[in-house]
């Protein structure tokens, strides 16, 4: 491996442990733990949700509850699993009640994800839900004007595809919402320049993502 790849883990993983004691918000008053995030350091594909939920403070990683789950399942639907990707939020610390984040907590905690798409450098970075897309993308639109739609932008200093989609959690009581949900995923495969490959179910359910200790003590 070049010694590249080697130092951005290792800026990775330092910048995880200083994001861990952030203070910059009212969110630290409450929260468990930071989540800063989990995943392969060096992804092409970065997955970016709203904030985390009750089970995410708890264990300190992403989409570890339902959402998570079904984010697995619509993983393994394109040949990839957790630990293929990159998934953290726009938010690192869970608001009271899961409400939705505010503008003064998204404008403290924004840089902490600008800095981790400059350190992995990710080919795609798809926004899942509303918060996400809007704040990348620097337009208003929602995410039912935009989702499937991929469009060039600059983050992190470099050149990425945006691609947004909706949050899991909407499409977990809305059948319609998850058939759109799959249908869009279906292109990342296209978008990164693969064929599609389905991981067979029985095995998916097997492949649990790594521990953090296994994550390169990612929070």
């Amino acid at each position: 491996m070049s010694a590249v790849p080697v130092e951005r883990t290792d800026d990775l993983a330092a910048f995880a442990e200083s994001v861990a004691g952030c203070t910059r918000c009212r969110l630290s008053q409450g929260r468990t733990q930071v989540v800063f995030g989990s995943g392969n350091p060096h992804a092409e594909l970065m997955f970016v949700g709203e904030a985390p939920g009750f089970h995410e403070d708890k264990q300190g990683l992403p989409f570890v509850g339902q959402a998570g789950k079904l984010l697995d399942k619509l993983l393994a639907g394109i040949g990839l699993q957790r630990a293929d990707v990159f998934v953290a939020n726009v938010l690192k610390c869970r608001p009271p009640g899961n409400r939705d984040p505010q503008p003064d907590e998204i404008e403290a905690c924004e840089s902490h994800l600008f800095r981790q798409i400059e350190l992995i450098e990710p080919t795609i970075v798809a926004t899942l839900g509303n918060f996400a897309t809007k704040l990348l993308s620097g337009r208003p639109l929602g995410i039912t004007r935009v989702h499937g739609q991929e469009q060039s932008t600059t983050l992190g200093g470099r050149e990425v595809m945006l691609y947004p989609l909706y949050h899991p959690a909407a499409a977990l009581y809305t059948p319609a919402m998850l058939k759109v949900l799959e249908s869009d995923f279906a292109r990342i495969p296209e978008l990164l320049g693969r064929s599609l490959e389905p991981i067979e179910p029985e095995l998916a359910l097997v492949q649990e993502p790594a521990p953090p200790a296994q994550q390169l003590g990612l929070f």
